[in-house]
């Protein structure tokens, strides 16, 4: 997003318009994303965090935390989830293009971690933007298309009454007749507020359904390769990643080494995340950056 020098950033992005950096044309670049920033600047890049279908920023707090006291940790929120803006389209090329305007207003080049949904952008960023990614870490997904689908959740989302519902706890029992996971309805809870009147769904639900075959799908027409270091990092419960994906990984990310966590599922940040925060300071302090 371009936002004229010193003028208000419009509806949604203001406020966010403190990190401009100068653009072409005597403009300068505003981040559409909204951030939730942890720790200062040292000698390390910048950390990007980059959430899942249907998280958020804020359920990568403890993580981020933790992991700042190295470095400057940048978790997003991604469009159409929580505090960033609503649009239309929800592509891999769109989400990728969201993030190197955050990293290029936190100075152009960061380490980026991207977990499910977030893993896909930040692959897809690497592959055309490689020079504003340093190392990536891609959480418990692999570049292929996924032939199952979330649209049941979205419908599960929809199908509550939010008129009826007064705290947390109701929604839950409400959401567990079509949702039987208690972990799933508590990491979708995440996403109710009840602050709000009426009460809301801080995602865009119908984006969301109708760009699902694009956000469980992978682009092909993003090409090339990253060389920088990667470290693929799956649930050893999880079956996202593959071993007949191995190849295709390696064919675009020649660096890449893989590494499992022992007892996590698909949401491995949350289910281990001592162990999952371990396994990410081990490869950013061990793998070079490729620039001094």
């Amino acid at each position: 997003m371009q936002c004229p020098r010193g003028a208000p950033a419009p509806g949604s992005l203001r406020g966010r318009c403190k990190a401009l950096v100068p653009g072409a044309g005597g403009r300068y670049l505003c981040p559409m994303l909204a951030t939730h920033v942890h720790g200062d600047a040292t000698a390390a890049p910048p950390l990007l965090i980059v959430h899942g279908l249907f998280g958020s920023a804020r359920n990568w707090g403890a993580v981020a935390r933790r992991l700042s006291d190295s470095r400057r940790v940048v978790a997003v929120d991604m469009r159409n989830h929580a505090d960033s803006p609503w649009t239309s389209t929800h592509g891999y090329p769109e989400l990728a293009a969201d993030l190197a305007e955050v990293i290029e207003a936190e100075g152009g080049r960061a380490d980026v971690l991207g977990h499910s949904m977030g893993g896909k952008a930040a692959m897809a960023l690497a592959l055309t933007r490689p020079g504003l990614v340093d190392r990536l870490i891609v959480a418990d997904i692999a570049p292929v298309a996924y032939d199952h689908t979330q649209v049941g959740l979205i419908h599960a989302m929809r199908g509550l009454d939010l008129s009826a519902i007064e705290r947390r706890g109701d929604a839950d029992r409400a959401l567990a007749a079509s949702v039987e996971d208690p972990s799933t309805r508590a990491f979708l809870l995440q996403s109710l507020d009840l602050r709000s009147k009426p009460h809301r769904w801080r995602l865009n639900l119908d984006t969301l359904e109708a760009e699902m075959p694009r956000i469980m799908d992978w682009p092909e027409a993003i090409d090339g390769q990253f060389g920088g270091p990667t470290l693929v990092l799956a649930g050893a419960n999880s079956t996202y990643i593959r071993p007949e994906h191995r190849d295709r990984i390696k064919a675009l990310f020649p660096a890449a080494r893989f590494a499992k966590i022992p007892g996590a599922g698909h949401w491995l940040h949350a289910e281990k995340p001592r162990e999952f925060e371990a396994a990410v300071r081990a490869f950013l302090d061990l793998a070079p950056s490729p620039r001094p």
